[in-house]
């Protein structure tokens, strides 16, 4: 495992006019990184994503737990850790008066690259970044600056890179090219630890992934894994009285949640299912608006573990 960390936490205390407050931000989240794959974190907006990357990248120092990094203790070995690994933050950390190529430079002798200029030439082509790499980062695009936070990261050629909610803010190609450079990184053979909380990011990116909510982790595995977990399918209808409805359903189910005025019924194979369920319904007088069949998603599991939607959070898509 490139990472190892048990029991990580963090606990933030801010102060005000209204007092002091006191914030746990990571309450012991435990985490396995194997060498050459992409592992996601994934949950809402202030779910302890960030945090939990920072202390992991020694940026903050956690208040209790331990963990190895590419085989360095992180707290008594942090020098180490750092040169074995790239952090691209959320704001990416492309200056807007530098040009690509100074800033990508600048990284290669601060992490001591024996031969500054040809490891920046090699990342720029491979980011095809060259064209415009005596740019001003002012003058790039929103997918060209973070190709250039992440050529920064990788310059020193680290085995492992830490992507902090990395295409926030990208249009859909922009976004879709990113991920086509990710995976070319897990092609080659670095480990990438990504947080995000795109649902349709988790799935398609990570090899595994943890959710995380509240600074905990609710679940954990691969996507596939994860969705088959909750069920096959996932029937969602907007009926009259969901409550009344969601106790009629439920010898058809697995399970029923209701979410407001949402019924989502879990089954096995919803195809066959689907007839019976409608034809209960309309004995039972239950008036039907919509319905939608779909196979369960990363937002079910979710949903399953905490008891809400993350797309009802305003972080997901």
């Amino acid at each position: 495992m490139i990472i190892q960390a048990q029991g990580l936490r963090k606990t933030f205390t801010t102060r005000s006019r209204k007092g002091t407050q006191t914030v746990e931000a990571v309450r012991g989240v435990d985490l396995e990184v194997a060498q050459g794959e992409i592992f996601g974190v994934l949950g809402p907006n202030g779910a302890g994503k960030t945090t939990t990357i920072r202390m992991l990248s020694t940026l903050i120092a956690p208040d209790a737990g331990r963990a190895t990094i590419a085989g360095h203790d992180l707290l008594k070995e942090p020098a180490a850790v750092r040169r074995k690994l790239g952090y691209v933050s959320q704001a990416g950390g492309v200056e807007d008066t530098t040009s690509a190529r100074a800033q990508i430079m600048m990284a290669a002798k601060i992490h001591s690259v024996a031969d500054p200029k040809q490891a920046t030439a090699e990342v720029l082509e491979r980011f095809d970044l060259t064209e415009m790499a005596d740019r001003p980062g002012r003058t790039l695009s929103g997918g060209q600056k973070r190709r250039v936070a992440i050529a920064i990261g990788l310059v020193h050629n680290p085995p492992l890179l830490f992507l902090d909610e990395p295409t926030t803010g990208l249009d859909p190609q922009n976004r879709a090219n990113l991920w086509d450079r990710i995976r070319q990184l897990r092609e080659a053979g670095t480990s990438v630890l990504l947080s995000t909380h795109y649902l349709d990011e988790a799935d398609a990116l990570c090899d595994r992934l943890m959710i995380v909510d509240h600074g905990e982790v609710v679940a954990e595995g691969t996507p596939g894994e994860l969705k088959r977990e909750v069920s096959g399918d996932v029937i969602t209808l907007r009926v009259d009285d969901p409550e009344r409805a969601a106790d009629t359903l439920k010898p058809y189910a697995r399970e029923t949640r209701v979410d407001e005025d949402l019924l989502r019924v879990y089954v096995d194979d919803g195809e066959h299912t689907l007839p019976a369920l409608l034809r209960v319904l309309e004995e039972q007088g239950l008036g039907l608006s919509s319905i939608a069949l779909d196979r369960s998603t990363l937002d079910d599991v979710f949903l399953a573990k905490t008891g809400r939607s993350l797309r009802d959070t305003g972080a997901a898509s």
